[in-house]
């Protein structure tokens, strides 16, 4: 210090001089206030989870005077998704250079207005997946809004900011879109309830569109109520309506997919029901059999590999198709922009938008049919008081930045669930039903198009009772029977072998049970069962009794076979191919095995 003011002194009379030490002070001052304002804007973002991209108050409109009844959202605030208009404020789209290169709403969203007439007050727009095109919830511009049940693994998305600020108790409720998964598996990932209204039932007059055949206006809420009256204003409906019964229907499939022990799901909404009046009995449904005897333009979007896998290979179509669609109709909304601009996205964001604009759109008519089957289908099935049950994720949330967010099979196992209500245009409730090894879980509840206030009235209704169930599993503790009689459990797996060549499945199962009963050290047992479970199409079970054989005996290359067959048909493709492989260092000359591999490297490559 001392050597700069000498210097200083000497050359006191040179401009110059004084010059530079301005400017050096004026960048020391700059320097120091822009590390005040990212500190500033961190504290800010700690406080919020990173939900809110832009604080703001838009106040309710005027209660009537007396005696007129108080407005059904008097006193709630909420958000909405930065691709709501908000008068006077640019819709950003989740990106900076869609934000630049448009101007000001002249007009609010007709969603929003209608939650403000209401008597909510709005209080600022939430982050997002840039252009809508995501289900992560990350965005590399404005950072990715925290899961305030799992801080270190995403919300999901792409409405993501919405669902982390109800989570956080940060507003009562808030607005997103839904177009393939984008309300329900945010609402899935931060444990909290997510409503998806059938196709067209909410204006999207005000909203920027992903593809206009599958975006919907949904929200988020904490508690079925709130879900309820915000519900009622969104669709504009009548506050009665005669109470019908209610015909749940289990798509076991689909339940096979998902990671959570039925105990915690099917378990949990059977028991709860049970007690309510209005219910009938649950009806138990193989949907993507379903789905391929009844939408029959699905053929032509795959190739069937094999007779047990023809469910689950028609549902991966159906996402395909979904998938398709949003890009087919992505690009007519955005090609030209996307040209012009050239915007700065994400990686991942940039490979899907730049598929959407290159892709071809030669199939259209055939994409539109099968959306019109699909819908038709789910009417038949559903009618006017039927709802279908059904796991919302298949997955448990993915750490913030993991690889595997980007993955193939991530995302083929999360779309074949989220494909149903999307490409029926089927109304979806999202319910959370507790944790399972630390992860919030949920269920999802799917009713035909335009039953939107059969369904929010059935979520209201039988809400507390789930929580009720949930509890009393959580508290649970499975029973576990062993007391080691060989000859006996010989017998039984003996029993069990005649019943599998007889092509009675579930009897084979229970002799195999009754085994394991007997002596849970015997991987056969376990191996037999999985062979059953397969045929009967429980591959998660398949799995499960597998990999159990394998824990006992490291060289058993049936149970390795079996549970890449079973992973195989529960789409993760990878997990197969390497089960597949290990079969055949066990035996090289395996043919069924190498056929195995081939297929499925195939399918991954």
């Amino acid at each position: 210090m001392s050597k700069a003011l000498n210097l200083i002194k000497t050359n006191s009379s040179n401009p110059k001089v004084w010059v530079l030490l301005g400017v050096s002070v004026a960048g020391l001052l700059v320097l120091a206030e822009t590390k005040r304002r990212r500190r500033r804007a961190m504290i800010i973002k700690r406080e919020d989870f990173g939900a809110f991209l832009e604080r703001f108050e838009l106040l309710p409109f005027p209660q009537p005077p007396p005696p007129a009844a108080r407005l059904p959202l008097a006193g709630l605030t909420f958000a909405v998704k930065d691709i709501f208009d908000v008068k006077d404020y640019v819709t950003g789209f989740g990106n900076p250079d869609w934000q630049s290169t448009h101007e000001p709403a002249e007009k609010t969203a007709v969603a929003v207005t209608a939650l403000l007439k209401n008597g909510a007050k709005c209080v600022g727009k939430t982050v997002m997946d840039e252009l809508a095109y995501g289900i992560i919830g990350e965005n590399k511009h404005y950072g990715n809004p925290i899961n305030p049940n799992m801080p270190s693994h995403i919300a999901g998305g792409s409405s993501s900011g919405s669902a982390v600020a109800v989570a956080a108790e940060l507003v009562d409720f808030a607005l997103g879109t839904d177009t393939v998964g984008c309300v329900r598996i945010p609402a899935s990932f931060c444990g909290i309830l997510g409503f998806r209204p059938s196709h067209g039932a909410v204006s999207t007059i005000g909203v920027l569109p992903n593809s206009q055949s599958l975006d919907t206006v949904g929200c988020f809420a904490r508690d079925p109520h709130t879900l309820h009256r915000v519900g009622h204003v969104l669709l504009q409906l009548n506050a009665v309506e005669p109470r019908r019964t209610r015909r749940l229907i289990f798509a076991d499939d689909l339940f096979q997919l998902s990671k959570v022990p039925k105990q915690k799901t099917v378990y949990v909404v059977s028991k709860a029901i049970e007690k309510l009046s209005g219910y009938q009995s649950p009806q138990h449904k193989n949907i993507g059999q379903y789905v391929a005897s009844n939408v029959l333009s699905l053929k032509s979007f795959h190739e069937q590999s094999s007779n047990l896998q023809i469910g689950t290979t028609t549902l991966k179509a159906l996402s395909s198709v979904m998938l398709s669609l949003q890009s087919c109709e992505f690009k007519t909304n955005y090609e030209a922009w996307v040209k012009s601009v050239k915007p700065r996205l994400a990686s991942d964001v940039l490979e899907r938008v730049l598929s959407a604009i290159n892709s071809e759109n030669e199939n259209v008519k055939a994409l539109y049919k099968v959306k019109t089957e699909m819908r038709a289908a789910l009417q038949s099935l559903l009618k006017d008081d039927g709802i279908l049950v059904i796991p919302t994720v298949a997955d448990p949330p993915l750490k913030l930045h993991s690889k595997k967010g980007y993955s193939t099979e991530f995302h083929d196992r999360t779309y074949t669930l989220s494909s149903i209500a999307s490409m029926s245009g089927c109304c979806q409730v999202t319910v959370p039903l507790g944790r399972h090894e630390n992860c919030p879980i949920s269920v999802s509840f799917i009713s035909y198009h335009g039953g939107d206030k059969f369904l929010l009235d059935t979520i209201l209704d039988m809400y507390s009772s789930l929580q009720e169930q949930v509890q009393i599993s959580s508290n649970s503790v499975a029973m576990q029977d062993a007391n080691g009689n060989m000859d006996a459990s010989e017998l039984l797996k003996e029993k069990g072998n005649a019943a599998f060549k007889g092509k009675q499945w579930n009897k084979a199962v229970n002799y195999y049970s009754e085994a394991i009963k007997l002596n849970g050290t015997n991987a056969t047992y376990y191996c037999n069962r999985a062979a059953a479970y397969l045929e009967l199409g429980c591959f998660q079970q398949a799995e499960d009794d597998c990999s159990k054989a394998i824990s006992l005996d490291k060289k058993n290359v049936k149970a390795y076979m079996r549970r890449g067959t079973a992973r195989e048909a529960l789409l993760r493709n990878k997990e197969a191919n390497e089960d597949f492989k290990h079969a055949l260092v066990l035996e090289p000359q395996n043919k069924f095995a190498a056929s195995a591999e081939k297929r499925v490297r195939k399918m991954i490559s």
